[in-house]
């Protein structure tokens, strides 16, 4: 490797270095504040080096990685919600007991997995990436051992993120057979001819979409979801919602923009049926569930629909709107968790609708971030969803995807009662034993309501003005070649 080749693999070798840092600082003296600081600076000083891989030409460390406009964008997402995750981290787990140094270990390592994911052009350094994220989930999802059901979280996830790797293997072993590469640009050099794709080559793509859609939590791959979410720590399953499903899906657009896999019927019939179901099946089920975080659960079942939709325009503006969509949820998915964390106690976390009963009357300002979150994921005007999801149709209308973007509206419809029924919840009269309950230490409250601040800000701000953010990402999406239409 060069010089340039470790420029412009700098974030990834700062996250790296944080780890190790992290390990000697553990062995030599446990603090949980000094290793939050070391965190959250590897995240800041990681972010920062981007600004020196700022190029419209794509950048290649063969046969590996791809450092381009897209790339960038995304490994500087995930390393900012990585960073707010860190902060509400902080505050969650400082009124536990439990060993919370490892903690942040385990966070930058699953960080580290999805931004080797998003600049991933080979079979092995997406396997490699794949599994650094999903070890560290293992032991991320059941870190608080003594929490009810948590273990049967971790063993759920543990065991199906077995099955979907083995898949996801066995797969790329029979693209390899058919193809002779690993390379993405040399897989579609190979079938860059062909009208149809021959049934070996066809099963290890198939094969290779069910180990992503587990990773998205789609239909029909969502049953880890709920539990999962349920039983992990808040700012845990905060982490799964964005980074986790943000780093596999920029992995799908980079493998489907080189592959043009849109010209293939099969192949977008079926996406085509994942997507339809993913969305009712998200929606129908969260409305039967009185656990917020099931709720949050289902509805991120229905959110990757709604970005699959955009995805299946298969162009440009396709893969801007998901993009943009991505933000809008990232910064509603961390808030709505955020809350979560900040009202949960050293017991459990804040998670049955009766925990939200009169909050508006008892934290005016927390009932008021917490119902912004919600109404912007039922993409109400003036929020960030709103925007990202009106991008989202006009990428599905331009693409004449009418089927889908009718069950998109329609979707939406249905989605918007369980969130007005949360926000309900939380205008009901309060109970006194309830607020006696979930009342917060000063500094854990001031800690997290400083995160759910800038995350409020941030989703008004992109409602109100949404120009600065889609012209960022038009000017770093320059370099993405168009995709050929279906």
């Amino acid at each position: 490797m060069s010089q340039t080749d470790f420029i412009y693999l700098m974030p990834l070798l700062i996250l790296t270095f944080a780890v190790l840092v992290s390990m000697l600082v553990i062995a030599a003296w446990r603090n949980h504040k000094i290793i939050y600081v070391i965190t959250a600076l590897s995240c800041i000083a990681a972010f920062g080096s981007l600004f020196e891989l700022r190029t419209t030409t794509a950048y290649v460390i063969e046969p590996m990685f791809v450092i381009d406009g897209f790339g960038v964008f995304y490994i500087g997402m995930i390393l900012l919600t990585s960073l707010l995750v860190s902060m509400l981290s902080y505050a969650y787990f400082e009124q536990r007991e439990e060993r919370k140094e490892e903690y942040y270990l385990l966070l930058v390592l699953a960080t580290l997995g999805a931004c080797v994911l998003v600049i991933s052009t080979h079979f092995a350094s997406l396997f490699l990436g794949l599994e650094i994220l999903s070890i560290s989930l293992y032991a991320l999802i059941p870190y608080l051992r003594t929490r009810p059901r948590s273990d049967e979280a971790g063993i759920k996830y543990l065991i199906l993120a077995a099955f979907s790797s083995a898949f996801m293997l066995f797969g790329m072993a029979l693209v390899y057979f058919s193809t002779g590469t690993m390379v993405f640009s040399g897989l579609a050099a190979s079938i860059a001819g062909m009208q149809e794709l021959p049934l070996l080559l066809l099963t290890g793509i198939g094969m290779m979409l069910i180990g992503v859609g587990f990773k998205l939590g789609i239909v029909p791959f969502h049953m880890w979801t709920p539990d999962v979410y349920e039983g992990a720590p808040a700012p845990v399953t905060a982490f799964i919602a964005t980074v986790s499903k943000g780093g596999v899906l920029g992995l799908l657009i980079r493998f489907f923009m080189e592959v043009d896999g849109f010209r293939y019927p099969v192949l977008v019939t079926i996406l085509t049926i994942v997507v339809i179901a993913s969305m009712f099946a998200g929606n129908l089920l969260a409305l039967m569930q009185k656990n917020v975080k099931r709720i949050l659960a289902y509805s991120s079942i229905s959110h990757l629909g709604y970005i699959l939709v955009a995805f299946m325009a298969g162009n440009q503006m396709g893969v801007e709107a998901v993009t943009f969509y991505l933000v809008a949820y990232f910064i509603t998915s961390v808030g709505a968790f955020g809350v979560v964390a900040m009202l949960s106690d050293k017991n459990s976390d804040a998670e049955l609708l009766e925990d939200y009963k009169g909050l508006l009357w008892r934290r005016p300002w927390t009932a008021a971030v917490f119902s912004a979150m919600l109404l912007s994921l039922a993409g109400i005007p003036l929020t960030a969803g709103f925007v990202g999801k009106f991008y989202i149709i006009a990428a599905g209308v331009n693409d004449q995807l009418w089927l889908l973007v009718v069950m998109l509206v329609l979707n939406s419809v249905i989605g918007l009662y369980y969130y007005i029924k949360i926000i309900a919840v939380m205008f009901q009269q309060p109970e006194i034993e309830r607020e006696q309950a979930i009342r917060l230490r000063p500094s854990i409250y001031v800690a997290s309501a400083g995160t759910l601040a800038v995350l409020a800000l941030l989703l008004v701000y992109v409602g109100v003005y949404p120009t600065g953010l889609v012209q960022l990402i038009q000017n770093v999406l320059v370099s993405v070649p168009e995709i050929v239409a279906k």
